[in-house]
């Protein structure tokens, strides 16, 4: 009972393919404060560049909308004189809407969650559950947006108390000033707090942004069952072994597939390393190197081995020394004779019926032909 308590326990993070089903379907990872953030900092920003601009150009529009001509009279087309007032506030307007609509995109992006989804928009049954919905407004989700509504509630309230206080006697001469001056100061205290407030909005984003990655982590959370089944059900397609056996033979060259076919036995690392060699009596001096490769191409040659039936086995310091000091076509170096010729003769035993598996030979590779993963030599013990 215990073990199958652990198995259905989700302690495992999730997959990548879980996380890929997820992102399909529209559950990604999101934080409307970070988004809000970036939205407020970029529109106050370039507000606080291109603002005197904006604010000659609105003057410039009021002050020719007041001005009456002779053709205003005469010929008035109320859409011709709107599209010639708008024309002057189009470009900094424009401004402020493309930084804040990049900044909308940047939210995501920068969650690894941009892009789009055809899976977000497909009707969700459950989300027309009233049950569903009550327990989302008064469960423990509900809770946490409630306690994040405060906080910047309070947060950004103390912040706009505390610049209208600091500021408070530059608020009150005001009306002693021009209104030139008065205008460019309102604008200073206004770019200033809504600077302040998007500071307030990255701290909270801060705190959010790790909280949303735990929730999602929680919420996608797998079992070690599930991971088993899910890789099961990866292995296990007929589809996806067919690809992979496809893409190991794709990766050697027609020759190569033949000498690997007639070669006498097959040493690996077992999985990162594989060569394949070839003795034939009275035909080569030496063993001979037919064909050698790491990773996909180990893989392919282990594959082809097995369908030719020709003999594999695993002798991890045997098959880096010959990966790393012999090519395709070489024999193999002297220093490793004693050993391969160990090897193929208990080859020949086995092919000829007098030994078995369980005769399988001890063999020794010299100190100055032993070579770690890398290629780097590895010193003696």
């Amino acid at each position: 009972m215990a073990g199958g308590s652990e198995a259905g326990e989700k302690t495992e993070k999730p997959t990548a393919k879980k996380l890929q089903d997820a992102a399909k379907k529209g559950d990604i990872l999101q934080s409307r404060e970070l988004g809000t953030a970036l939205v407020v900092m970029a529109g106050i920003g370039c507000m606080a560049v291109i603002g005197p601009a904006l604010i000659d150009a609105l003057s410039h529009m009021l002050t020719d909308a007041l001005r009456f001509r002779r053709e205003d009279i005469v010929d008035f087309s109320p859409a011709d004189r709107g599209a010639v007032l708008l024309t002057g506030i189009l470009l900094p307007v424009g401004g402020v809407m493309l930084a804040t609509f990049l900044a909308a995109i940047a939210a995501p992006a920068l969650l690894g969650s941009l892009g789009f989804r055809p899976g977000a928009f497909a009707p969700k049954p459950e989300k027309l559950n009233p049950a569903a919905g009550l327990k989302r407004i008064f469960g423990m989700q509900g809770l946490i947006e409630l306690m994040k509504s405060i906080a910047k509630v309070l947060l950004l309230g103390s912040i706009g108390v505390w610049i209208l206080w600091d500021r408070l006697s530059q608020i009150t001469g005001l009306g002693r000033t021009n209104v030139s001056s008065a205008i460019a100061d309102v604008g200073d205290i206004f770019i200033f707090t809504c600077l302040a407030m998007a500071g307030g909005l990255f701290l909270i984003a801060g705190i959010d942004v790790p909280a949303q990655i735990m929730q999602r982590a929680k919420r996608l959370g797998m079992s070690k069952q599930e991971i088993k089944d899910e890789h099961k059900e990866s292995e296990g397609s007929p589809e996806l072994k067919g690809h992979i056996r496809r893409r190991q033979f794709e990766v050697l060259s027609g020759s190569t597939r033949k000498a690997v076919a007639e070669s006498t036995v097959i040493i690996t690392n077992p999985t990162h390393f594989a060569v394949a060699l070839r003795y034939r009596p009275g035909q080569d001096s030496a063993p001979v190197v037919v064909a050698r490769g790491c990773d996909a191409i180990a893989a392919a040659i282990r594959e082809l081995a097995d369908t030719n039936g020709v003999t594999v086995l695993q002798y991890p310091e045997l098959a880096r020394a010959i990966y790393f000091t012999s090519r395709a076509g070489q024999i193999i170096n002297e220093g490793l004779y004693m050993a391969v010729a160990t090897v193929i003769a208990f080859v020949f035993r086995v092919q000829n019926r007098m030994a078995s598996e369980m005769d399988r030979p001890f063999i020794t590779v010299p100190d100055e032909l032993r070579f770690d993963a890398e290629g780097q030599k590895e010193t003696a013990k």
